[in-house]
């Protein structure tokens, strides 16, 4: 984690990589630019055209599949959860993706767009965490979303 002089707290690839355990082709987050523990967390994930899921969706017109675009902006809840928990995933417990609601997509998302992930934190009770959701591209929101994720053993 780097802090400026304003306060701003950013995590590189290495460190996301640290948070959370997903990998290549489903690591979706590519830095994060902002976050504020319990609070908020504002990241970026650039679409290229070589990532897989354009060589089917749609060859003619590749458009990113809008549940990845839901699975970028839970991954940001994620690292904003074990921050906040200051914990790193380890191999007795996941974080999921437990619930989407009043999910709206509302432009497509292109090879070479720079999709602006928002998550704020709305309320935590036990394992259980709510967010509210949106991605953007060019300062224009392509999907917004209230999202639930939880904590749980796997043992």
């Amino acid at each position: 984690m780097s802090e400026s002089s304003n306060s701003i707290s950013t995590l590189d690839i290495h460190e996301i990589m640290k948070t959370l355990p997903h990998r290549y082709p489903f690591l979706l987050v590519d830095r994060v630019i902002d976050y504020r523990v319990d609070e908020y967390l504002h990241a970026i994930k650039n679409v290229t055209f070589n990532e897989p899921c354009f060589t089917g969706h749609f060859p003619h017109r590749p458009v990113m599949p809008g549940v990845l675009i839901l699975e970028a902006l839970a991954q940001a809840t994620g690292i904003l959860s074990y921050k906040t928990m200051q914990e790193l995933p380890d191999e007795n417990s996941l974080y999921y993706f437990v619930g989407i609601d009043n999910a709206r997509f509302k432009q497509p998302v292109e090879p070479g767009d720079q999709v602006l992930l928002k998550v704020n934190l709305l309320k935590r009770k036990k394992s259980l965490w709510k967010f509210e959701a949106e991605a953007l591209v060019d300062d224009k929101v392509v999907c917004a979303a209230d999202l639930m994720c939880s904590k749980q053993d796997i043992n």
